[in-house]
């Protein structure tokens, strides 16, 4: 690393706390959430109502001092109202360009479901270029750029579900999963004072959050294990269960999330365990497994998991 370790796990560390004062327990939704942050990638929070995937998304951008931008995705949103819109003003006589919510280096695109594909679809420029083009002009999205979408995977009347371009687009789904008793109990004290957010220290600026990212980059990934990630995606195409399997751009993912996951384990190389923690967070939202595969009870997760268990993990580093 060019960036002394010592400075690139304080930070660490100082994310972790900061969305910790806000977030109770949750320590490996959080990494992930900080592996994609360090990737530039977006999140899919995925997981029943009331779980806290909103208050993740907020207590990430606290974090890391970031413009925020909320978007209730419902079914009569409009592209223009996620994007923006060109407006006459009558005092100038010219058009002038109105910012929409995604014009924030945070965006919260809540309930992404919900909306119409159309509006849906608006996203999808933004998601892989950071830019919006509206009229014919192009206009750049601030540094970082990070999409964090929520939906509800049990609630299926008044839904439009993703199309695979889009979910393609996001590096990592997430489970936030029930608390336990205890982290109920905390959850319940905390906010039994008040129903806002408890107050959150930022961990780092913008500047510092760029160079962490820039710097996940130079984790050393050996040649073996660059075909153990090529490989896993490339049985996935193959698996006899799978209808549409990883994309290219899940290997990217795969590779790059893998990179991230070691920095912040305190690793300036990857191992075997870090491309199998990640596959299915990674991988899992990107396949679709067969109409039979799904009469027979098999999941996304547990045929990712076959798929790893499947693939020869290479020597580990000494």
């Amino acid at each position: 690393m060019n960036l002394p370790t010592s400075f690139f796990q304080d930070s660490i560390d100082k994310i972790r706390a900061s969305i910790n004062s806000v977030v109770v327990g949750k320590k490996n939704v959080v990494d992930l959430a900080i592996v994609a942050v360090l990737c530039k990638g977006h999140i899919l929070a995925e997981d029943v109502p009331g779980i806290g995937k909103t208050t993740l998304a907020r207590a990430l951008a606290g974090a890391l001092e970031c413009t925020f931008g909320r978007i209730q995705f419902t079914p009569d949103l409009m592209p223009s109202d996620v994007l923006g819109i060109n407006w006459f003003n009558q005092k100038k006589h010219e058009f002038e360009f109105r910012k929409g919510p995604v014009f924030s280096q945070i965006v919260l695109a809540d309930e992404i479901n919900r909306a119409t594909p159309r509006t849906q679809s608006s996203l999808l420029e933004a998601m892989q270029e950071g830019q919006v083009t509206l009229d014919g002009e192009t206009r750049l999205l601030p540094e970082p750029f990070i999409v964090i979408a929520t939906q509800n995977p049990i609630d299926m009347e008044g839904t439009f579900p993703l199309p695979e371009a889009q979910l393609d687009r996001f590096m990592l789904r997430l489970a936030m999963g029930y608390p336990s008793m205890e982290e109920e109990e905390a959850i319940v004290l905390r906010f039994s004072a008040k129903e806002n957010l408890p107050d959150q220290k930022p961990a780092i600026d913008t500047k510092q959050l760029l160079a962490l990212q820039a710097e996940v980059s130079n984790v050393t990934v050996e040649d073996e294990m660059r075909r153990y990630v090529m490989n896993i995606i490339r049985i996935s195409r193959e698996n006899e269960r799978v209808t549409l399997g990883g994309s290219p751009r899940s290997s990217i993912a795969l590779f790059r999330a893998s990179q991230a996951q070691a920095a912040i384990s305190g690793r300036d190389f990857v191992i075997p365990d870090d491309v199998k923690y990640l596959a299915e967070p990674v991988l899992a939202h990107r396949i679709i497994p067969t109409s039979n595969s799904r009469l027979r009870g098999y999941s996304q997760s547990s045929i990712v998991a076959d798929i790893v268990s499947s693939v020869p993990v290479p020597i580990e580093r000494e």
